[in-house]
This record gives structure tokens, sequence and C-alpha cells, in this order.
């Protein structure tokens, strides 16, 4: 009997996903963290594999703001959250405070690509804010965390959703034209930040027409390979960072010898530190290994007035004191709850479309990077600045950061990508790509290169002293709504945006009250530039 009902449902099932999909709803009200004024929540059901319309569906939830004007204007700016894994509907209330006066006119739109938010979510165990509270000895080993990926893959596949080969880039902006459609748009503007502007490069591709602006900041190109990619990349930010700190007397007074004790440091891993827990407070000894330290340091560099404590916490790490640079690993916040990262997702994208069969051949300089890891002190130069000339004396992120990637894309599903996914055709709408000169995985290098290719109606705007995340700074957000609402494309294309041009590096951090930081007016407030 129950084998006979299982197939009576089988069938029935079979029969109901035969059915066409529905019309879309029309989006309710709703409210979202963050924001003071209601919402519109919309879903759209939309096939996971688009060859096979009668199969699995997904529900894909999006938000829109609407625009404050009776008459308003007839595009809506759509914002791409990044990651890969990020939801947009998250954001939602931050970012429409922040552009505040694009929602004057235009309605503003926030789609969970799927696999991220509440669209098909492909969360990990890690994802959940429960995690935090894990030991840290058990956060810190690799091979621990290559089992939770491990275990998170296949809870995945075992959901009704679970094919992680239909969450590639192309597979997500289809669904965002079908947004588009839904809430009857001819054309939309675009907002994407770090991975949502891959995303965007692909809608650029695919909907030409339909993109009317486009402001990209931290450009991520299709094919950047971002395991290949940041070794390079995180190393030429610390080493700017350390000759940055050489440069300036009151940081090269306090750390004289901060490269050279940084390699050291190093060199003396691993270890056994004690830490206290981030939530619990209660000291626990875990052993540090290389890569532990190298991505506590690139947490930092991410936003230009957290490195500026960098020389502090490394000397401080150098003399046995390793709370301070955990502490400032954790700066930036993350962790689990309704903003967390989807980390499924985020493999799904990168396994397929960064180390995935159709993928180019990575940059040579970035293989070279790469391959230069393990002791790389030996060349430290004797002055008393430790080599800070702004020359490496080799690269100490190496292969720490994608020998993660390829040991857990091993047996990772990977979607298919068309080739044409990895071509910049030229655009026609007027693009602004933006870059943070100390950004240390979407540096200018690859918005010079993508600005390029996009041709003449692309502008390629660099902050120098700016990190991931070029909108975070006030006077580029105003540019970047006037780029938005001018009409006349030519005209919008060459808006004024060198109002940060002098926005300086913010000063090395020296803890208040020390006679070194008494000695430099300007030495103790590492927020200055992040207004």
């Amino acid at each position: 009997m129950i084998r006979c009902c299982a197939l009576l449902g089988a069938v029935l099932q079979a029969q109901a996903q035969a059915q066409p999909l529905p019309a879309p709803a029309a989006p309710s009200a709703c409210r979202l963290p963050g924001l003071p004024q209601a919402a519109l929540c919309g879903v759209l059901r939309r096939a996971l594999d688009p060859a096979r319309p009668q199969g699995v569906v997904i529900d894909v939830h999006y938000a829109v703001v609407p625009a404050l004007a009776r008459r308003k204007a007839g595009d809506a700016v759509f914002f791409l959250a990044g990651g890969p894994g990020q939801s947009a509907v998250h954001l939602a209330g931050v970012l429409a405070s922040r552009y505040a006066r694009l929602g004057q006119r235009r309605d503003l739109v926030f789609v969970d690509l799927r696999g991220t938010g509440r669209s098909a979510p492909l969360f990990c165990a890690d994802d959940d804010e429960r995690a935090a509270l894990q030991p840290l000895a058990a956060r810190a080993d690799a091979a621990a965390r290559l089992d939770r990926l491990r275990d998170c893959r296949l809870a995945l596949q075992a959901l009704p959703h679970g094919d992680l080969r239909f969450y590639t880039t192309s597979l997500a902006v289809a669904d965002v034209d079908a947004v588009r459609q839904a809430l009857g748009l001819a054309q939309i503007d675009l907002i994407a930040a770090s991975y949502g502007t891959r995303a965007a490069l692909d809608y650029l591709r695919l909907f030409p027409t339909r993109v009317r602006r486009a402001v990209l900041d931290g450009v991520a190109p299709p094919d950047m390979r971002l395991p290949d990619a940041a070794a390079r990349d995180n190393q030429a930010t610390l080493d700017s960072l350390l000759a940055a700190c050489a440069a300036e007397p009151a940081c090269a007074r306090a750390h004289p010898a901060l490269r050279a004790q940084w390699l050291a440091l190093l060199d003396s891993l691993p270890r056994d530190v004690t830490l206290p827990h981030p939530l619990t407070g209660r000291p626990e000894t875990v052993r540090l290994q290389r890569d532990s330290v190298l991505a506590m340091v690139r947490a930092p560099l991410y936003a230009p007035a957290l490195a500026a404590a960098l020389p502090m916490v490394i000397a401080q790490a150098a003399q046995g004191r390793w709370a301070p640079l955990a502490a400032l690993a954790a700066a930036l916040g993350g962790g689990g709850g309704a903003g967390a990262m989807a980390t499924g997702l985020h493999f799904s994208v990168v396994c397929a479309e960064d180390l995935g069969p159709a993928t180019p051949p990575p940059d040579p300089a970035d293989v070279a990077a790469g391959s230069a890891s393990g002791n790389v002190s030996g060349n430290v130069s004797g002055n008393a600045s430790g080599n800070a000339s702004g020359n490496p004396s080799g690269n100490a992120f190496g292969a720490s950061f994608s020998t993660l990637y390829r040991q857990a894309c091993a047996d990772w599903p990977r979607g298919r990508v068309d080739p044409a996914f990895y071509t910049l055709p030229p655009v026609s709408a007027p693009t602004w790509l933006l870059s943070g000169g100390l950004d240390p995985v979407t540096p200018p290098r690859h918005g010079a290169r993508v600005a390029l290719a996009l041709g003449p109606q692309a502008r390629h705007l660099v902050v120098a002293n700016a990190g991931h995340g070029v909108t975070g700074l006030g006077c580029i957000r105003d540019a970047v709504v006037r780029f938005i609402a001018t009409e006349d494309a030519a005209a919008a294309l060459a808006t004024p945006a060198d109002c940060a041009a002098g926005v300086p590096r913010p000063p090395a951090f020296l803890p208040p009250g020390s006679a070194l930081a008494a000695a430099s007016p300007a030495s103790s407030a590492p927020s200055g530039a992040a207004r």
C-alpha cells in the first residue's frame, strides 16, 4: 500500500510539474530590515534548468523600494550584491538609505540571485550564526573546513533544488531579466559591487539594450580566476602598506623593521597561541598555521581605515600578543544570520567559472605569484626598514588562497559555462568602472583591462587611497547619483567624479597616549578616509 501511494504521488507530482508556470503575481507590501518605509516584495517561479522548463522550479525573491515622486522615471535601479553568495534584499535597507536621492524618482530593486538569500538558498552549516560558537581550533583547521564543505555539498545535493550545476552567473542574470520583465521595465540601471560586477558584465553581454546606465564598483571580470589572482593582488596591497609605513615618519619610528618582522613572524609558524574566543571571551589554545595568519592580515586590507592598524598588530603578534590581530581580522563583521554569505552558491560559481573546463588560462603573472610561496624571508635587506622600499622579497600569500578552492572544487559539481561568458563586448550604455587603488581583491588592473574592452562608452575611475568598495565614499556616491540621473548619455558619462582624488591614505594607527602618537599630530585616527 505504501509503495502504491508513493507511485501515485510521483505521478501526481509529475503531472503538476508538467503544467506551465503561473504568471508572476504582483509584488505585495512588506517590511525589510533597516528600511523605515514599506517596500514591495515579489517572487518569480523559475526553472532550475532552463532546458527543462517543466522540471524542478525555484522561487526567485526580489524587493522594490518604490520611488517617492508621483511622476517617477521609467527606468529603475537594480542592485547586484557581491560574494558570490551575498543577499541583495538583505542589503536593501542600507543601500536604499545611501541612495535616497536616486529613490526620489526611481524604484530601487533588489534581487536575491539564485542560491542566495531566500532564492533557493545554498547555505552551509558554517553560514549559520551559531557556527561562530565553534572552538577556535576547529575554525582554524583547514582539513576540518574541507570536511565541513564536503558535508555541506552532500546536504545541498539532497535538497529539491540541489543540482549545483544550475547556479552559474548567466542563469542568475537571466532571472534578473525576468524580474525586469515582470515589473514592466523597458530599461534598467545597474549598480553592482565586487562579484556583482561580474553579474552586471554578463547582463550587459546578454541583454545590452536593456541597460540605460551601469556602475561597476570593484571590477571582477569573468576571466579573473579569483583563486589565482588573489596571491598577486593581496601581496601588492600588503607591500604598499609596508612601504607606506616606512615612508611615514611616525610609523617608521614605531616599527623600524616592520617587513623583516612580518616575514620572521610567518617563518615562526605553525605555533600554538592563546586567544580569547570572540563571542565567549574565554581563552582558547589554537595552533595557528600560515594560511590562518595570512587570512587574518588579508581581511583588514579591504578597508584602509582598518589596515592602518596592521603595523601595530603585526608588531604585537611578533612579540607574542596575537589577540589584537585576531580582533582586527574580525572587525569587518560577517557571520551568520539573514545576511550570511551562501557558501554553497559561492563554490558553485567559483568552481564552474574560475576553475572550470571552459575557464581561460590564468595570467602568467598570477601563476608566478601563486608559486612564490614558502620561506620568503631569505632576501630581506639588512637595512632598518627591512626592505621597505615596496619591492617584495617574495609572495607571502603564494598558493594559500587557491589551495582551498582547488581542493573543494575537486568534487564540486560544475555547471556548464558558455565560452562567450568570458568575452567582453563593447557596451552601448554609459558605464562607470570604479577601482580603489588599495583594493586587495579587485584592484585597478582589472578595471583598466575591462574598460578598454568595453570601449568608448566605458569610463574607468580610480580612487588612489580607497579600498574595496569606492562607493563607500559619500562624494563618489553623489557622483554616481548624478551619473544615473543625467538624461543625456554623453553628459552622464562625463559627470565630474574627481572629488575623492585628495583623500589621503589613513595614517598608521599609534596607540593614543604613546610618546610616538604624541609626536605625530595626524597619527591616531584610522577612520579619517572612511567617511
